[in-house]
């Protein structure tokens, strides 16, 4: 398994420390980030992003389902993440492990949330039969960052889903055919924005290096300046005035990235 040396960890809390980082990039910096839509003839709707060097595939499907039975009028969310062996040799094939099921469990709470997806609508049924949108990541490189790139491939591959074609009379949704309606959508969008803290730094969109000699992450689900959901990682403590600079970098860097991901999102 390949691991960051502590010879590279020392080097980059150094640079960190005169506020630089290795690639050049500011603190609040995003990688250049690349998005391809459209990427699966069989999923409502697909998307494969780039941020860097990390690569995600993240696809949406619909199928009808029963309500849970404290929301008989509300359809379901599913949300899965597979780190593939080809994506980094720190992961294994076999069932899922702690980090798959984490970031799947981040980026479903800063959907649901967020109320990004109107649940309402996706009710055929009260009581027995729902809409349930199932998200699915794949991981094809892990160069540092996956949670945002899974996060931005979410939003975008719901925003741009197409409602499959649904037979009444049989109760079976006809493969491979849509209609033109999309995913029944709010208007906000939660971007998944994760920050870390090194030292006595805090940095945005980090290396798969940067992410080794990290303390604390967290991850925010952000709509419009507003904070729907959070997710703390790693294992050491943060302060009070740690919190206070993290939600300043957070609110800072959405509106930078809110800008670069918009053309994505119509």
């Amino acid at each position: 398994m390949e691991i960051t040396t502590n010879l590279t960890g020392e080097r980059i809390k150094k640079y960190l420390s005169q506020g630089k980082r290795f690639d050049g990039r500011k603190e609040n910096e995003f990688r250049e980030i690349k998005i391809e839509k459209d990427i699966s003839k069989n999923a409502e709707g697909s998307v494969r992003v780039n941020i860097g060097k990390t690569e995600v595939l993240v696809g949406v499907k619909l199928g009808i389902g029963e309500p849970y039975p404290d929301s008989p009028e509300k359809g379901n969310l599913m949300t899965t993440a597979e780190l593939l062996p080809l994506s980094s040799p720190r992961f294994e094939s076999g069932p899922p492990k702690f980090p798959a099921i984490e970031l799947a469990r981040v980026i479903d709470r800063g959907i649901r949330e967020s109320k990004y997806i109107d649940f309402d609508k996706l009710c055929i049924k009260k009581g027995e039969k729902v809409w349930t949108v199932f998200v699915d990541i794949y991981t094809i490189n892990d160069d540092g960052n996956l949670f945002d790139a899974a996060g931005i491939g979410a939003i975008t591959a719901l925003k741009n889903a197409k409602m499959p074609k649904y037979d009444e009379e049989t109760g079976k949704i006809l493969f491979g055919e849509w209609t033109d309606e999309k995913v029944p959508l709010s208007d906000g969008t939660p971007i998944s924005i994760t920050a870390h803290k090194i030292g006595d730094r805090f940095i945005i969109d980090p290396t798969r290096e940067e992410e080794d000699v990290s303390e604390v992450r967290i991850t925010a689900g952000i709509s419009n300046g507003i904070i729907s959901s959070m997710q703390k990682g790693n294992s050491e403590s943060l302060s009070m005035e740690d919190m206070d600079k993290i939600l300043d970098l957070l609110e800072k860097t959405e509106r930078e990235l809110f800008k670069k991901l918009e053309k994505f999102l119509k």
